[in-house]
């Protein structure tokens, strides 16, 4: 089936990004070889956003930010702010630095205005976060938007600041075809 179809697996059986990347596990010695790797990457990140919650999942990546570090939005919008992008031309110099990953995207909504809509709006606050990192010279092919809507709140919609946190893209990072391939053949 492969690590695509794994992480495809996991993905809806967790329903976001730690799901998707524990359904893309490697194992063994080839996901030693890749947790190293990504371990760089990590540190990389956590260097160049302090505040971001940078989590180890499995063989892959999760960065969660907060309020400063995040990338947020304003209401019914999917324009990138300002602080957004700052903080994804930081997080790209990363990503071109490990270019052997591949990057989801994965965008969310308060709960405030129709399911429908909501559904509709993360995915485009997804895409626009694909199409700004993709300005910066991430390529196209590294990366997968997917909008959740109003599903997975991390904070709480009852209040502004808790909807105003919610309105966010949060980003999983695996290994792509070419790191499985080249951590395969490394011999211990």
């Amino acid at each position: 089936m492969g690590v695509a179809g794994g992480a495809l697996i996991g993905g809806l059986i967790g329903g976001n990004i730690k799901g998707a990347l524990i359904g893309a596990a490697i194992g063994g010695t080839a996901g030693a070889v890749i947790g190293k790797k990504m371990d760089k990457q990590a540190q990389k990140i956590e260097e160049v956003l302090p505040g971001a919650e940078v989590e180890r999942v499995g063989e892959g990546i999760q960065v969660i930010f907060d309020d400063k570090s995040g990338v947020t939005f304003a209401l019914n919008s999917a324009n990138l702010t300002t602080a957004s992008k700052q903080n994804l031309d930081k997080i790209a110099e990363v990503f071109l630095e490990f270019p052997d990953t591949k990057l989801m995207l994965e965008g969310h909504t308060d709960s405030s205005g129709d399911e429908n809509y909501n559904m509709n709006l993360s995915t485009n606050r997804a895409k626009a976060v694909s199409s700004y990192l993709q300005s910066k010279g991430i390529a196209a092919s590294r990366m997968t938007e997917k909008g959740y809507g109003e599903t997975a709140p991390r904070f709480d919609n009852a209040t502004k600041e808790g909807q105003a946190k919610n309105r966010r893209v949060e980003i999983g990072i695996a290994a792509n075809e070419q790191m499985i391939e080249e951590a395969r053949a490394t011999k211990n």
